[in-house]
């Protein structure tokens, strides 16, 4: 089913998708949603139309969007403002599958508009990434909609073949391998980013303001086993960075105190920060598209959880860590477990400062471990072909 008049002058070669997203996690969202909308485009030969409430924090991961602009084509898809009050739409508009991004409510007009098409589109709500059980038995759930004679399916990311699996881009894991046995190409990324990559350990940190940031940068800065760089995007953590730095955190700022070096860097593209992540040596991430893309960088790393009221975001938590450590050597894995449970102030009475210095002399058992984990979870499904293969069955 074609998009009427928007994709005019386009060659329809597979089905039509439209993709909502409200901004919630700045990046986390945007990231997730343009990710799978470039993928169904390149790999699926979808027409995309990625309906977005806050094009600012697209254009953060996408310099190419114009924030302005209400309409634009960019890498193939088709990127539209998500305004208030949403504009009226024909039957002849609607796609053939409509996806509401982590369950945001479709205008009521555009729900309007489904009723009336002679064959209804494929309704889905796409879930948060989550490793706890439950998921399984939730996932490609059809939901009829008591308001409207509509059926609604629910679709969840996850780590298993009984959900729809993660992002994961044809060839990943294999230009992954190639760039980091390419020792040449690295120091090159680095240093488009003018980072000079000679401390024993290159450290990325994107988080959450409520990490305990400024606690973690005394203890490297104490600690003798290591020289770590740590590289910041700018915007991330700017008030214990600016602290550290003393001066305003953006990009270029840099300051060494004893055995660490903070440095703020642009805010890249979802390509390149694939590459900073594999360049890293360890990767601090948060929220979800960033926590799927350091395990499949293959790098230790300690994930931030999006917080939630009553402290609902623990649970989810403890289910990833119990998963991603169940072949770890005990010893090691209880002090992932500490560490991480330090990072998203868990109150179990770990001390972040033992732990990280732990942490620090595991690295090489850690890197190993997140080849094999990385393998591992490729030998599933991707999302992207998950959900077409959903889509193709549901017509």
């Amino acid at each position: 089913m074609p998009f009427g008049g928007v994709l005019s002058g386009h060659v329809k070669t597979g089905l039509s998708l439209d993709l909502f997203c409200r901004v919630i996690d700045y990046f986390g969202d945007a990231g997730v949603c343009w990710r799978l909308a470039r993928q169904l485009v390149n790999e699926h030969a979808f027409q995309v139309r990625l309906w977005v409430d806050r094009l600012d924090a697209l254009q953060k991961i996408c310099p190419e969007v114009k924030a302005g602009q209400d309409e634009q084509q960019v890498a193939g898809v088709t990127v539209r403002h998500w305004p208030e009050p949403f504009p009226d739409i024909s039957p002849a508009s609607i796609p053939d599958a409509v996806v509401e991004g982590f369950g945001c409510r479709l205008p009521d007009n555009y729900v309007s508009a489904m009723l009336r098409c002679p064959q209804a589109p494929v309704w889905i709500n796409m879930e948060y990434l989550s490793a706890e059980s439950w998921v399984h038995d939730c996932h490609g759930v059809a939901s009829l909609q008591s308001s409207v004679p509509l059926t609604k399916y629910f679709f969840f990311p996850g780590f298993t073949a009984e959900t729809g699996g993660l992002f994961r881009e044809a060839g990943l894991l294999e230009r992954r391998r190639l760039f980091q046995q390419d020792a040449a190409g690295r120091r090159a990324f680095l240093k488009r980013l003018d980072v000079d990559a000679a401390a024993d350990c290159v450290a990325s940190l994107f988080c959450y303001d409520h990490a305990p940031v400024a606690a973690w940068f005394e203890l490297l800065a104490r600690q003798r086993e290591k020289q770590v760089c740590c590289l910041v995007p700018e915007g991330v953590a700017s008030r214990p960075v600016s602290l550290f730095l003393g001066r305003p955190a953006v990009a270029g700022s840099k300051r060494t105190e004893g055995a660490l070096t903070v440095q703020v860097i642009p805010m890249v593209d979802q390509d390149a920060y694939d590459r900073l992540l594999w360049s890293c040596d360890f990767n601090f991430v948060r929220g979800e598209d960033s926590f799927v893309r350091a395990q499949w960088a293959a790098r230790p790393f300690v994930w931030q959880i999006y917080p939630q009221d009553e402290a609902a975001h623990l649970p989810k938590l403890e289910a990833f860590l119990g998963r991603y450590v169940s072949d770890m050597p005990p010893a090691l894995a209880e002090k992932v477990k500490k560490a991480w449970r330090a990072w998203n102030r868990v109150p179990d009475g770990a001390d972040m400062a033992a732990m990280w210095e732990i942490m620090l002399g595991s690295l090489p058992d850690l890197t190993r471990y997140g080849v094999k984990w990385a393998d591992e979870l490729a030998r599933r499904e991707d999302f992207a072909s998950s959900l077409v293969r959903f889509i193709h069955n549901m017509r």
